[in-house]
């Protein structure tokens, strides 16, 4: 479903979010519980300029839906406030159940609960939600969220609110309609987990009268216990308490500090330094990831096992290989088998990266996974095999030789700009000029990664990703990642001549409802990508985190792979 805030290189892996319902358990520690005390201010380290969106339509990375979710945005549903497996478990937010549906999961209403404002005491209402979720269609300005809505709700042509007509926007009131507190979303297609959708920020109420298009992101309506004081991209974002929230209308989130400060544009080498050093406001922070370089200093040394956390998260990095130019299966053979896959997980940190992937879809998904096969060459230790790679860029040069000419004279490789992967670049660079193919290297700045390889108009022949699902099941990540209408699909492979195929097999698995034979669909789904290599597997991904000494609640959340930023405090 979504990337990770912070964007690094962890050995063959991007470390890149999204949401899953499934996740490997932790090892190390997490901060003893205790009783929570009100007050203070947290501060979140960050090397990102930004985050990524702000805006809770656009917002679809699990670093900042685990934020925004539990400070600003409520939506129907929500994952548990815990950590373990018991954080996998959804709850009531906005609504006062689980929901309702139909026989065959195509109609699904919730009913709001009393009480609900916005951060300006206005009531939250039926409409204010439907509209938020009417703006997943508007694509053209609201960019860069997840799709499930349009995807799933029967709204015809609707083209979201800004550009609709009388018509169409009462195609869409009748496929998203109110009555009194309780809204109903008729589906084109059956969802028997339509209510795992909807712990999607896509789904969070926004107020007509206050939505400023594009430029909400900057500063969108609060619905939940936290509001924005500032915001200076490269700078900061201080949030406060909004004192029209109301612990009675929201029984989830604890609102524990009274401000997060998030400190922007951090150099990664700082962050680690000032959290080991664990000096002043530092001892109330947190901070996502640790440099390779610091990985033994931190989990070597007993006086940090308060403090840290080595755990298996929820993603699956791989790397996208743009299908429309490198449209030739031998070449992205090729590039798969010359990369040393072994030495980027050394230079990522070796153990502490995770396991390499076999396919797009992570062990923990246990209906939906089978170990894939993978292509015949591919040493398994992750080494290089230089002799099979130039065997299959021979074999390129004879079948499309102008796809062979283009990996020769340099192919576009977008990736995050940070000191980690300026390490990690020069392996690729290394490994694949031993057979010929070079790398044109494209660093962007980490908080616009995201929105960049996403603009149709960027044209990179490689680009890095990773996923986790948005809910425990793999029809939030092979749809998702390789579908046209998915919601992040970098691969470009409308024109591949199996893609025809592969969007039945798709649209079949969609609609079985038998959960077992859905999985056994989505394993073999899997295994049509791999063989196809559109895109490349990488790392099955284990992360770190590392706090302040005065942080309590500093738990993983599972579903987002990142803290759960609503339930921590200063600890007095």
């Amino acid at each position: 479903m979504k990337q990770r805030r912070i964007i690094a290189a962890v050995g063959f892996a991007l470390v890149a979010s999204v949401v899953a319902a499934a996740c490997g358990g932790s090892s190390g520690s997490e901060s003893e519980g205790g009783t929570p005390t009100k007050g203070g201010t947290i501060h979140i380290l960050s090397n990102g300029e930004q985050i990524a969106h702000l805006d809770p339509q656009r917002n679809y990375t699990g670093d900042d839906l685990a934020f925004a979710g539990s400070t600003m945005h409520r939506t129907l549903t929500s994952y548990a406030y815990a950590g373990g497996d018991a954080g996998s478990e959804i709850v009531p937010d906005l609504a006062t159940d689980l929901g309702t549906h139909n026989e065959d999961g195509t109609v699904w209403s919730f009913t709001l609960r009393d009480g609900g404002t916005f951060e300006d005491g206005s009531e939250i209402t039926c409409a204010d939600v439907a509209y938020g979720v009417s703006r997943t269609w508007a694509s053209d300005v609201i960019t860069d969220g997840p799709t499930y809505a349009s995807s799933y709700i029967d709204a015809g042509d609707y083209p979201g609110p800004y550009k609709a007509t009388a018509e169409q926007q009462a195609v869409y009131d009748k496929a998203v309609s109110c009555d009194g507190k309780t809204i109903t979303f008729n589906l084109k297609v059956p969802v028997a987990d339509f209510n795992y959708t909807t712990t999607l920020l896509a789904f969070s109420p926004v107020p007509k009268a206050a939505d400023t298009g594009e430029k909400y992101d900057m500063k969108p309506v609060s619905s939940g216990p936290y509001k924005i004081e500032s915001y200076t991209i490269g700078k900061s974002l201080v949030l406060v308490r909004n004192e029209n929230w109301s612990k009675d209308s929201d029984p989830i989130r604890s609102a524990n500090p009274d401000s997060f400060v998030y400190e922007f544009g951090l150099d990664e080498a700082v962050m680690d330094e000032r959290m080991i050093k664990d000096a002043g406001d530092d001892q109330f922070a947190v901070s996502f990831g640790i440099q390779p370089e610091n990985l033994q200093t931190v989990f070597e040394d007993d006086a940090f096992k308060d403090r840290r956390v080595d755990y298996y998260d929820p993603f699956v990095t791989y790397t996208n290989l743009n299908v429309k130019n490198l449209s030739c299966v031998e070449i992205r053979k090729a590039i798969y088998l010359a990369l040393d896959r072994d030495a980027l997980r050394k230079a990522g940190g070796g153990p502490y990266t995770g396991d390499f992937a076999d396919g797009y879809i992570k062990p923990a998904l246990a209906l939906d996974y089978k170990k894939s096969t993978l292509p015949d060459g591919l040493n398994a230790d992750g080494t290089a095999n230089v002799e099979a790679a130039q065997a299959a860029m021979t074999a390129a040069e004879a079948a499309c030789p102008e796809v062979a000419a283009r990996a020769k004279a340099g192919l576009s490789f977008y990736r995050p700009a940070t000191p980690t992967w300026d390490k990690a670049v020069a392996i690729w660079i290394d490994s694949l000029g031993k057979v010929g193919i070079k790398l044109k290297d494209e660093p962007v700045e980490p908080s616009v990664y995201w929105p960049t390889v996403m603009n149709p108009e960027t044209n990179y022949d490689i680009a890095r990703g990773g996923w986790a699902p948005d809910w425990a099941n793999a029809s939030t990540v092979i749809p998702e990642l390789f579908s046209t209408n998915g919601g992040f699909n970098l691969t470009r492979n409308a024109d591949d001549p199996d893609y025809a195929e592969f969007q039945t097999k798709v649209d079949a698995a969609k609609k079985e409802l038998d959960r077992t034979k859905q999985g056994v669909m989505w394993q073999e789904l899997n295994q049509f990508v791999v063989d196809r290599l559109w895109a490349l597997p990488g790392t099955f991904t284990k992360a770190q985190s590392i706090w302040g000494s005065k942080v309590g609640n500093a738990y993983q959340w599972a579903p987002f792979g990142a803290f759960n930023y609503g339930d921590l405090y200063v600890k007095s």
